[in-house]
């Protein structure tokens, strides 16, 4: 009962709500795309083509809704498992390859068992405790150069090639493009 209302709220969330709708939309459109083909297969211009976009466009609407099936369906497999873990349980503890990642909306935070933790005997408690750690956040190395993604500052020159025919070509290209500066210049 309570997973069921766990996937009715799962449903009825803001998040799905947009899916529902961009799925029956996009469903719809290529309904009426191939009805569209199939009239235009008929008319006095219509072509083998168009035979193949009606087939094709309803293929589509399929693959639209398949997919909408498969992630609904992997959400409430993922919403039944933290149901079976319960208040307390570990059924739906992640193991330490699932640990959290930051920003996946899983609080960093929580403590994972290690590996050792979980082939030690039951007769060590304090052991198993002991060898609990702290799941750190992922932080990326800091760019071992400037960002290709940023501006390069004024005074940056490109690096000198060492290989001429590259050399002969470049400054080819610069004189080509002051020849060009001084023909366009009234």
């Amino acid at each position: 009962m309570r997973t069921l209302v766990g996937v009715m709220r799962l449903l009825l969330s803001p998040r799905w709500m947009v899916w529902h709708v961009l799925t029956l939309g996009a469903m719809v459109t290529c309904t009426w795309l191939a009805i569209w083909q199939w009239g235009r297969a008929g008319s006095a211009m219509g072509s083998a083509l168009n035979v193949g976009y009606g087939l094709q466009w309803p293929l589509f609407a399929v693959f639209f809704g398949v997919m909408w099936w498969r992630f609904l369906s992997m959400e409430i497999a993922d919403l039944r498992a933290a149901g079976a873990a319960g208040p307390g349980g570990t059924a739906g503890a992640p193991s330490a390859a699932e640990a959290p990642v930051a920003g996946s909306g899983t609080p960093v935070a929580e403590t994972v068992p290690s590996a050792a933790a979980a082939t030690a005997p039951a007769s060590e408690p304090a052991a198993a405790s002991a060898s609990t750690s702290t799941v750190e956040p992922a932080v990326p190395a800091p760019p071992a150069g400037p960002s290709p993604f940023t501006s390069r500052p004024a005074n940056a020159a490109p690096p000198r090639s060492t290989d001429p025919q590259l050399r002969a070509y470049n400054e080819e290209l610069a004189r080509l493009a002051a020849r060009h500066r001084e023909e366009s210049t009234p």
